[in-house]
């Protein structure tokens, strides 16, 4: 098993950034791929960004591409979400996702998901 731990989210003005921290816990190396989704009010859960183990195959939402930049510390078995101009529809909350597949995290079937995080953007 992994536990996915999520944290960083908060309240943030139009323009501001954040960023999210996942630190990942267990057999952690049976679920290399790790990334981050999102989940607006009354609506599924959507793909944000994905990351390789080595970091070298980084994967994005078409609308979060130039704001958001995932990366991990391996060291620490720990991904981040850093979010840049931030605006209102941004406003949803974030979950940490793992699996042994990248691809698997793209197409939204992870074997582990964190908790989540609430992101607020205020205007």
């Amino acid at each position: 098993q992994v536990q996915l731990v999520e944290s960083g989210g908060g309240l943030v003005q139009a323009g501001g950034s954040l960023r999210l921290s996942c630190a990942a816990s267990g057999r952690t190396f049976s679920a290399p791929a790790m990334g981050w989704f999102r989940q607006f009010a009354g609506k599924e859960r959507d793909f944000v960004a994905a990351v390789s183990w080595t970091g070298e195959r980084t994967t994005y939402a078409d609308s979060v591409k130039g704001r958001f930049t995932i990366s991990r510390d391996n060291d620490l078995n720990t991904v981040y979400l850093q979010m840049n101009s931030l605006q209102p529809e941004d406003t949803a909350a974030y979950y940490c996702a793992a699996d042994l597949a990248f691809n698997s995290v793209v197409r939204g079937t992870p074997k582990y998901w964190g908790q989540g995080t609430q992101v607020t953007v205020s205007s």
